[in-house]
């Protein structure tokens, strides 16, 4: 590996004196999908013709598990709008324009949607070309360039035309390809594994909060003391500051059971004044009572003293007949959301209100009991959290690698 110094101006910037650039058109040839004939319809009987819509498309390849197919008797009108292994799909049209992607052998001469066009007879390594098309070289030309319709298309001459910086040998390209793709190699054992610890998170919420018979009742209204900004107070949007010394957490701040405190707004120091009771603490425990309602959050630290807007309430305990962060982790479990689901009973509820809140009723162990759930579940969290965060820098990190990488500032000789 090497830093490379001898580099030429581009349309598409600086790149090495031996690379070159091509239109796309160039290295491949380009195709649309089709669609089925007019008063036809898609099978969920397996045929030996799957057909790829823009919904199967991930990013990089194809989801298997909703593939519909093409009944005998209308193949032959659509045999010629195949995709195989060797190509490169792009959306053209939908909520995932531009998305890019290979088929995978089980679906080597599908049929391709009217919504997609098929790139093949390659003159360069696939995987090279498929991460340019998936990088900010080409995907800001088509943020750039979408036709504006009743929905978003991108335009077939205009695919044709996008420039991809070529390295002269397959070899270089394919070694770039390699440490790309390992690289989404590891996001994607990443995010398994997320899902996969998330799983078990939620199996433990309901193993533990599963009542025994030495648990006790409680009913929160008698329990614990719920505030929230008195509607009076009339605080508004227009007094919410973008900086300050006096941080205000609203509905729209909560993210993953905490306060996303980097988004939060700020008030004056009046307004954070005029009410004591919904000034925050640690281990405060936070509900949403409107829009959105039953998002909750624990307040674990305070960055700088906050207050409220009237769509939360805060939940503390009477004289610690409860451990917060037990009764955090009881607010995340279905027993909360049945309560909400009870509240809604066949409508759609907008707003929480203290008088129904006040009327939860839930069961929990004893203080020790309910310390060691609070201590478990937390270290989960913990646990997934460190993981959310190698992910998102292995993402900032491919980013970065994509930009030298495609455009030869650093060159893999």
């Amino acid at each position: 590996m090497e830093l490379s110094q001898n580099l030429k101006k581009t349309e598409i910037g600086l790149i090495p004196n031996e690379w070159s650039i091509s239109c796309l058109d160039e290295v491949s040839s380009i195709g649309s999908g089709k669609r089925l004939p007019l008063g036809k319809s898609l099978s969920d009987k397996v045929t030996p013709h799957p057909y790829i819509r823009v919904t199967d498309m991930n990013r990089g390849s194809v989801e298997l598990s909703g593939i519909k197919y093409v009944p005998e008797d209308i193949y032959p009108s659509i045999k010629n709008y195949r995709i195989f292994c060797n190509d490169i799909f792009i959306s053209v049209a939908g909520n995932r324009l531009g998305q890019v992607g290979k088929i995978p052998k089980e679906l080597d001469g599908a049929n391709l949607t009217e919504n997609a066009n098929r790139i093949y007879n390659l003159k360069c390594s696939q995987d090279y070309l498929l991460h340019v098309m998936a990088s900010p070289i080409i995907q800001k030309v088509i943020a750039g360039t979408i036709t504006v319709g009743a929905q978003p298309k991108l335009a077939l001459t205009r695919i044709r035309k996008f420039k991809i910086p070529l390295p002269p040998t397959t070899e270089e390209q394919q070694a770039i390809a390699d440490v790309l793709s390992n690289t989404d190699g590891y996001i994607e054992s990443l995010g398994k594994l997320i899902a996969k610890k998330r799983l078990i998170r939620k199996s433990l919420l309901q193993e533990l909060f599963t009542p025994k018979k030495d648990w006790k009742p409680f009913r929160l209204g008698d329990c614990a003391i719920l505030k929230a900004r008195i509607g009076w107070q009339g605080l508004t949007t227009s007094e919410y500051l973008d900086s300050g010394d006096y941080g205000l957490v609203t509905g729209t701040d909560f993210k993953s059971g905490k306060i996303d405190w980097d988004n939060c707004h700020y008030v004056t120091k009046d307004r954070y004044d005029q009410d004591r009771n919904i000034q925050l603490k640690e281990n405060d425990v936070l509900v949403t009572k409107d829009g959105t309602i039953g998002k909750v959050a624990l307040i674990s630290s305070l960055p700088q003293p906050t207050t409220l807007n009237s769509g939360v309430f805060v939940v503390r305990p009477i004289n610690n007949a409860f451990d917060t962060k037990c009764f955090y982790y009881l607010l995340s479990s279905i027993h909360f959301d049945e309560f909400l689901a009870q509240l809604a009973a066949g409508s759609t509820i907008s707003h929480l209100y203290q008088k129904d809140f006040t009327h939860f009723r839930f069961k929990l162990p004893g203080s020790d009991a309910q310390e060691e759930i609070g201590s478990i579940l937390f270290d989960v969290d913990s646990d997934i959290e460190h993981h959310e965060k190698k992910l998102k820098k292995a993402r900032l990190l491919k980013q970065g690698m994509m930009h030298e990488l495609l455009t030869g500032r650093i060159r893999l000789v």
